[in-house]
């Protein structure tokens, strides 16, 4: 690609000439490298047919790219500053820019129209730092089909995603993302690819959801996982006992998942919360259920 985006020059110019100064309030950092943002382009479209919905496109370093692997690339920028950028930079027929926090969007009916006509969506993103939790959540809760998430985010994060049981990053996000998704890391990235340069390091994680797991009430399962993590040195019934209201609640559902009292959160793979997921129900004790009764 000629002259893109995604480099220093002419990010440069394109923040004089607009007025356009990132803004920490908004966590904004460019990329200004060209061969990191195709190579994140091409990982998340699939299926150059499908549509791909860009959360947080700036300047337009990614938007680039994207309009250029797939027929259509709906772009969602809460800055007000950028969507005239993006027109007048990019000018593609691929594209459309929704002036709008995603925060606020309704994924489901974004998403409905799509999965009628069973078209593949992907959602792509350099997401500021802050906010990548929340907006990840807010995707993993939809009911609608999302073919892909390939997102940039804070290493670390990134690392506790992705951790393996029994590691210090393990914790009740990791487990609640590997029971909802198979993860894939695209590639590790310098911070020194960013203008400006954040203070650490970014990962490319691509996450595609899991059709093999069993179908949960997943409040219920996210509820059990924080209360097993919460404090992560203690034992397994020194946490379930707090958030039951009970030491023989909490011994009988060690007991009828088979595991041992003195385990600790971090020893359970997501096969081991599942069983007692299971058991939980099993055992009647849902707290909702208790207030409601």
């Amino acid at each position: 690609m000629e002259n893109p985006i995604a480099s220093k020059k002419r990010t440069r110019q394109i923040q004089e000439s607009w007025n356009a100064s990132t803004k920490k309030s908004f966590g904004q950092n460019f990329i200004v490298e060209a061969g990191v943002v195709d190579k994140i382009a091409k990982a998340a479209v699939l299926n150059p047919d499908g549509v791909v919905i860009e959360i947080g496109p700036g300047i337009g370093a990614l938007t680039q790219f994207l309009c250029e692997y797939a027929k259509r690339v709906i772009a969602f920028e809460i800055d007000p500053r950028f969507p005239p950028i993006l027109e007048k930079e990019i000018a593609s027929d691929h594209l459309e820019i929704v002036q709008q926090d995603f925060l606020d969007v309704d994924v489901d009916a974004l998403l409905e129209p799509f999965a009628k006509t069973n078209t593949p969506v992907y959602f792509a993103s350099n997401l500021p730092y802050y906010i990548t939790t929340p907006i990840l959540f807010k995707l993993f809760e939809a009911n609608e089909p999302i073919a892909a998430i390939t997102v940039m985010m804070q290493k670390e994060v990134a690392d506790r995603f992705m951790a393996k049981v029994g590691s210090k990053e393990y914790n009740a996000l990791s487990v609640i993302t590997q029971y909802r998704c198979h993860l894939k890391r695209i590639m590790d990235v310098n911070r020194n690819v960013f203008w400006p340069s954040p203070n650490v390091g970014s990962t490319v994680l691509q996450f595609t959801f899991r059709q093999d797991q069993p179908k949960i009430n997943e409040s219920q399962f996210v509820a059990l996982v924080k209360a097993c993590f919460v404090q992560r040195r203690k034992t397994l019934l020194n946490n379930l006992q707090t958030w039951l209201d009970g030491k023989e609640k909490a011994l009988a559902l060690l007991a009828q998942a088979g595991i041992e009292p003195a385990t600790r959160a971090q020893q359970l793979e997501v096969r081991d919360f599942l069983r007692l997921y299971e058991s939980y129900t099993k055992l009647n004790l849902d707290k909702e259920d208790e207030d409601e009764n």
